[in-house]
C-alpha cells in the first residue's frame, strides 16, 4: 500500500474517486425533484418520425448515474500516476471533469425537456439546458486543466522554503530586518485621475485612437503615483507600479534613514523624480524615509503611514550597520 500512495498523486486520487460519485448523487437528487413533473416512461432515444425509445424513471437515473460515474474515473484516474508526463496528466484532469459534467448536462437536458408533458413523445431535449452545461463543462474543464499542479509533492519551491524556514528559525532576527509595503497616491487623487476616462469614453466614439490613447496616459499616470518598497538585509529597492525597479541601494551603502514628514514640491512633485542631486518617490505629500548614502547622494521614499515609515528607517538603519559590520544577507535569501 506505501508503494502504490508513492507512485500516485494523493490528493488528485481523492479527487478522481469522489467527484464523479458526487455529481451522479447531486443529478439524482435534482431528478427526484422533478419526479412529479415527468411522464412515465421517460424518453430516451427521439426518431426522425416522432417515435421514442423509453424507459423507467429508475432506470433512466440509474444509468444516467452510473454512466456519470464510471466515465468521469476512467478518464480521471488517468492523471493519478505520477509516472505520466505532467502534460498528459494536467490533461486528463480536465478532460475527465469536462466528460463527467457535459454527461449530466445532456441527462439533465433529457428530464426538462420532458417536464410538463403527459405523454413522452411530445417531448425534446431542452436546448437551453444543453448549451448552458455544455459551456460551463468547457470553460471550468480548461480551468481545471490550467490550474491543476501535476508536478511531484515536493519541489524545488518546497525546498526554498524548508531553507528559508531554517534560516529564520537559526536567525530570529531575520524576520525583524525585512518590510515590504505598498505605497500609493491618496484615494481622492485616483477619483480625479479616473474623471478623465469620461472624456476619453466620449472622444473614443468620434476618435477611437485619441480616446485609447488618453486612457493610457491615464492608467500610466496613476501608475506613478503606486510603488512597492522592499527593505531587507540586501538593502532597500523600491519597484515603480510593483514592476519597474527605479532604486536598488545595498545596505553597505546606507550610512543613515530617518524617517520625516516631507513636501513632494521641495523633491520635484509626484512621482519618480531627480531634484537637486536628490533621488525621490514619492506619491504624496507626507511620511517618507530619507535615505544619506556613503557617497553623499540622499533618497527619499513614500513611507505610507507615519507608523511604517518609522518602521522602514528602523530597518534600514540596522541592516546597514549590520552591513559596516561585516554581516551581509543569509545564504538562503
Amino acid at each position: 500500500m506505501g508503494k502504490f500512495l508513492d507512485s500516485v498523486d494523493v490528493k488528485a486520487l481523492r479527487f478522481a474517486i469522489g467527484f464523479p460519485v458526487v455529481l451522479a448523487a447531486a443529478f439524482v437528487f435534482c431528478a427526484s425533484l422533478l419526479r412529479k413533473d415527468l411522464p412515465e416512461p421517460l424518453a430516451v432515444r427521439w426518431t426522425d418520425d416522432g417515435g421514442a425509445s423509453f424507459a423507467p424513471f429508475g432506470a433512466y437515473v440509474g444509468v444516467g448515474a452510473a454512466a456519470v460515474i464510471v466515465a468521469g474515473w476512467l478518464v480521471l484516474l488517468q492523471a493519478v500516476p505520477l509516472s505520466r508526463p505532467v502534460l498528459m496528466r494536467r490533461i486528463m484532469m480536465g478532460a475527465g471533469l469536462f466528460l463527467s459534467l457535459f454527461i449530466t448536462s445532456a441527462l439533465a437536458a433529457g428530464l426538462v425537456g420532458q417536464g410538463g408533458l403527459a405523454d413522452a413523445r411530445e417531448s425534446r431535449v431542452d436546448m437551453t439546458v444543453l448549451a448552458l452545461g455544455s459551456g460551463a463543462a468547457v470553460s471550468l474543464g480548461v480551468t481545471m486543466a490550467m490550474v491543476y499542479k501535476a508536478d511531484r509533492q515536493w519541489s524545488p519551491d518546497d525546498d526554498r522554503a524548508l531553507q528559508d524556514a531554517i534560516t529564520r528559525e537559526l536567525d530570529p532576527d531575520l524576520a525583524r530586518d525585512s518590510i515590504r509595503l505598498w505605497v500609493h497616491a491618496r484615494s481622492s487623487v485616483f477619483v480625479m485621475i479616473a474623471i478623465v476616462l469620461f472624456p476619453a469614453a466620449l472622444i473614443a466614439v468620434a476618435v477611437p485612437w485619441l480616446g485609447i490613447l488618453l486612457v493610457v496616459l491615464v492608467v500610466v499616470g496613476a501608475a506613478f503615483l503606486c510603488a512597492r518598497v522592499r527593505a531587507d538585509r540586501r538593502g532597500l529597492k523600491v519597484l515603480l507600479a510593483g514592476v519597474v525597479p527605479v532604486m536598488d541601494v545595498p545596505a553597505g551603502a546606507i550610512s543613515d534613514a530617518s524617517a520625516a514628514d516631507v513636501k513632494a514640491a521641495d523633491y520635484g512633485g509626484w512621482g519618480y523624480r531627480h531634484h537637486r542631486g536628490t533621488a525621490a518617490m514619492l506619491v504624496s505629500s507626507g511620511p517618507a524615509v530619507v535615505v544619506s548614502k556613503t557617497d553623499g547622494q540622499r533618497l527619499a521614499v513614500s513611507g505610507g503611514s507615519q507608523a511604517s515609515a518609522a518602521r522602514l528607517a528602523d530597518v534600514l538603519t540596522r541592516v546597514a550597520a549590520r552591513a559596516r559590520r561585516g554581516g551581509g544577507p543569509p545564504a538562503a535569501e
